[in-house]
């Protein structure tokens, strides 16, 4: 390896192993002056995830000429490795041998994840270069709906009978090719004569066990088996909560159609929690690939929901015109309580939302959650009501303030509590995903109610 490549798999004592800035000037400074056999050099020390990261990260115009340089070199795992922002520009750009080459080395799972997200004529051109078989195999994953168990399962599954003994089974790897096992594998999955799936075989059972041991005798105590039709999300959630390592997924008559394995899950389940916190922010399921016009449009809906939540606490203000006019200090404190209420909303939104999504959250203990939430609420109330109690009184002189702004924290602080629980709960059972909607009420919540809470009760006490 000479001392540029090594540059490319180590940047730096303190960015070890990472694509760091020196790596990637000298890739584009191969690009410039058009030396393919430095930049293949340069990139063979890469993993297919570091070759998608330098792809995402670069203009789109170094980013074209380096895919043209690169030439034959393009590997399929690229691709399944890039973000769906630019999957569509760097097939394009590809040639169409390259791409084909690309394609035929792909698991049907993630030829399935590539197709789907693609205009009608490039997904035509990727089928074309599957030979027919796995054509046919992943026409029919296209046929599942869309997020189910059965886009997200490789066809490609090691199944034997119940009856075969691990000598058979040992001897049946050994001699099928290949090109018709998966690339990885786990399980071999046991099958009754109709192709109904009854058990799991893990590999290292396989290879302890003596070779006149039958499969049935050894298989997992665990074992799951999902429809094809089942969300990815459930999927995702039942690999976790089992810990399987894979599970096989049947057609509607039970029939062994495909397998699903913990990479694809855990990165279902990723994908859920990265969508959660960007649905929370109001952000969509932008990318830094995305254009601006993209991202205009993604985030403008959400602040303009959140203009409408302004315009409706400042309206509450308006009523309290003449009061604010009359006390100055209500100006000064009012934020504060508003404030406090949004960020101890959020607090328990944000924790609501996640136990959702896990299905820890469910009508068991939903009002065991709701109850703790508005407890702690109240308990952070009253100690930030004699914070702010005290600090009136100091910054103004005036006891009765005090009293008014201590009051209204500890309401907004228990409302707070109970929207940011409340809300979401409500949003999931009526099918609106609460990690997408619940920040606008609960913002509007407690805006709405510090504001009224401080500044009717400044009225009642002060005027």
């Amino acid at each position: 390896m000479t001392e540029q490549s090594a540059e490319v798999a180590r940047d730096d004592e303190d960015d070890a192993y990472l694509l760091g800035p020196k790596a990637i000037a000298a890739i584009l400074y191969a690009v410039d002056i058009d030396d393919s056999a430095k930049l293949t050099e340069l990139m063979a020390p890469l993993h297919a995830a570091d070759i998608a990261d330098l792809l995402e990260q670069i203009n789109p115009f170094d980013r074209s000429r380096l895919i043209r340089l690169y030439g034959r070199e393009f590997d399929g795992e690229i691709l399944s490795e890039l973000d769906e922002a630019i999957r569509e520009e760097v097939i394009a750009v590809l040639a169409p041998q390259v791409l084909n080459q690309a394609i035929r080395d792909m698991d049907s799972d993630d030829v399935v994840d590539l197709v789907e997200d693609l205009e009608d004529h490039q997904q035509e051109a990727i089928l074309k270069a599957l030979p027919d078989t796995d054509r046919v195999a992943v026409e029919q994953a296209l046929s599942y709906p869309e997020y189910s168990a059965g886009r997200l399962m490789q066809r490609e599954v090691v199944m034997a009978p119940e009856h075969w003994t691990v000598g058979t089974a040992i001897d049946h790897l050994r001699s099928t090719p290949e090109a018709q096992l998966p690339d990885q594998f786990y399980h071999i999955v046991l099958v009754d004569p109709r192709l109904h799936p009854i058990g799991n075989v893990t590999l290292g059972k396989l290879m302890r066990s003596k070779r006149e041991v039958r499969l049935k005798d050894i298989q997992e105590e665990t074992f799951q088996i999902i429809p094809a039709t089942q969300d990815e999300s459930d999927v995702a959630y039942a690999f976790n909560q089992y810990h399987l390592i894979s599970a096989p997924v049947v057609d509607d008559e039970d029939r062994l159609i495909g397998v699903i394995t913990i990479d694809d899950a855990m990165a279902v389940l990723d994908e859920e929690h990265e969508e959660d916190i960007l649905r929370l922010a109001g952000v969509g399921e932008g990318s830094l690939s995305d254009r601006v016009i993209e991202t205009t449009k993604q985030r403008l809906p959400w602040l303009a929901v959140n203009l409408v939540t302004a315009i409706a606490a400042s309206l509450v203000i308006a009523q309290f015109e003449v009061a604010i006019a009359q006390i100055v200090a209500l100006a000064v404190l009012m934020p504060i309580v508003a404030s406090m209420g949004g960020n101890a909303g959020t607090q328990s939104l944000t924790v609501a939302v996640r136990a959702i999504a896990t299905k820890d959250l469910t009508g068991a203990n939903v009002w065991r959650v709701i109850r703790r939430e508005v407890l702690v609420g109240l308990i952070n109330g009253v100690i930030f009501a004699v914070v702010m109690g005290v600090v009136g009184l100091i910054w103004f002189g005036s006891p009765a303030l005090g009293y008014v702004i201590a009051a209204a924290m500890v309401i907004n602080l228990v409302v707070a509590g109970l929207a940011g629980t409340v809300i979401p709960v409500i949003l999931d059972r009526v099918g609106v995903d609460p990690a997408l909607a619940s920040g606008a009420f609960v913002t509007t919540v407690t805006d709405v109610v510090g504001f009224f809470a401080f500044l009717g009760l400044a009225v009642i006490v002060l005027l």
